[in-house]
């Protein structure tokens, strides 16, 4: 069912039993019907990440990535995305709050939206006015309205924004491609990952610093391949901490990418139809009874 309100209305009445992930604008309709169960099955919950391309002008300049973060701020995407604050939370740490490796340092940049100081940087880092891609994802309801908000926080900082929509699969497939955003690249995209994908720098694909051999971005940091070889070999947990904290100031310094907030996505099933659904980072499809 491509259309959400059908598959609710479906769920509502019976004649579906689950949903993975209904969107959060709908979950009014199904939280006070006394047969549906809405539930968080993940409660680290996943976090939005912004991501910029570090191979082409003008964010090859780590002073005009920094002005891009010092643009945005976490409340917006969320509020953009979720709405409800039940299932959000304004988070510094990069690697979710509510673990071992939670932390602010480094991250307030990120935290609210400093235009005098995007300004600052943009003027310090000689920002040209290059046009920058913005990539939106269109057909991911999680994802569909994040560029908007990155490309109109960019706007007011200073640069000149390109906001490119797109299908999910177009977004990733252009994703890969290392050409100038003119021939085809891009500059900005904004994503999610779930909480068991980024509990620490050596699983986060983000943190990969190895030029170009990095994720999608590409970052290039000497620095920060040290840290995370420092991390994967430490076996005393309370200096793997230390080590962690360190990546993320790093991180934020270099500006691997940005973290845009931390959010719940409930599932939601008939709870006169189905039983047995498992905690887990996300909808498990085994156990389950009809």
């Amino acid at each position: 069912m491509p259309d959400h309100q059908t598959a609710v209305n479906a769920l509502i009445a019976g004649e579906i039993d689950i949903m993975e992930s209904p969107p959060h604008d709908l979950l009014p309709l199904l939280e006070p019907e006394e047969n549906v169960t809405v539930k968080v099955l993940n409660p680290l919950g996943n976090q939005f990440m912004f991501r910029l391309n570090h191979l082409h002008p003008p964010f090859n300049n780590q002073k005009i990535r920094r002005a891009a973060l010092a643009a945005i701020n976490q409340k917006d995407f969320l509020d953009a995305v979720i709405g409800n604050p039940t299932y959000y939370k304004e988070c510094p740490a990069m690697f979710l709050c509510g673990t071992p490796l939670e932390t602010a340092a480094g991250a307030d940049i990120i935290m609210k939206s400093d235009y005098e100081l995007a300004a600052q940087l943009l003027k310090e880092g000689g920002y040209d006015g290059t046009p920058i891609v913005v990539m939106q994802s269109t057909d991911v309801n999680v994802l569909n309205n994040l560029g908007p908000v990155a490309a109109a926080h960019l706007k007011k900082a200073g640069f000149n924004v390109d906001l490119q929509a797109m299908d999910w699969q177009t977004l990733v497939s252009r994703r890969a491609k290392k050409e100038t955003p003119a021939e085809g690249g891009w500059n900005v995209f904004m994503t999610s990952w779930s909480s068991v994908d980024i509990l620490n720098p050596i699983m986060a694909a983000g943190f990969s610093a190895k030029c170009g051999k990095a994720w999608f971005g590409w970052p290039c940091d000497e620095k920060m391949e040290e840290l995370r070889k420092a991390f994967a070999t430490e076996t005393d947990a309370a200096k793997q901490r230390q080590i962690g904290e360190a990546i993320q100031v790093r991180a934020m310094e270099v500006v691997t990418h940005g973290h845009g907030g931390q959010w719940l996505g409930p599932s939601a099933w008939r709870k006169d139809q189905v039983a047995g659904v498992l905690d887990a980072p996300f909808l498990l499809q085994w156990n389950i009874s009809k």
